[in-house]
């Protein structure tokens, strides 16, 4: 993914939400970090445009946000919907969760992320070597080279 320019103001936020993160997002955080679900590759607190996200896998386009009780009222939640949607513009798919869902279910919570980074994750396809396969075979795919045996 192209590095993107995060101007100082956007920066110094994304600290200061690192710093003063929620019971629940530390909680995540730990089963996130390091590669530990998966494989898939987290950030915490990044900025992506104008906004912050909780959490995001930028290999699978997975945003992550863990909301707290600010998020029940009705100008916040068309906020996270408009939020929503400009990163779903970029490909990215949004996956929300309450605090009192990481606190109380964070098995269950492990697995959708889970479930989904795994859906949206790229496939990796290996490619043969230039000059068309395993050098101890002289180049060719072991079944032509059978094939070629039998002829």
């Amino acid at each position: 993914m192209p590095h993107t320019q995060v101007d100082e103001i956007q920066r110094a936020r994304a600290k200061r939400l690192r710093r003063e993160t929620t019971r629940a997002e530390t909680l995540l955080w730990r089963h996130l970090k390091a590669d530990r679900l998966g494989g898939i590759g987290f950030r915490r607190q990044s900025p992506i445009g104008n906004y912050i996200a909780d959490f995001v896998a930028h290999a699978c386009k997975l945003v992550i946000e863990v909301d707290g009780e600010s998020h029940d009222f009705e100008e916040r939640i068309r906020h996270d919907e408009r939020r929503d949607q400009w990163f779903a513009s970029r490909g990215y798919r949004v996956l929300r969760f309450s605090n009192d869902d990481v606190m109380k279910n964070l098995e269950g919570v492990l697995l959708a992320i889970s479930q989904v980074a795994e859906q949206a994750a790229p496939l990796s396809l290996t490619l043969p070597r230039k000059g068309g396969g395993n050098p101890a075979t002289g180049g060719a795919h072991p079944t032509t080279r059978n094939e070629l045996r039998k002829r």
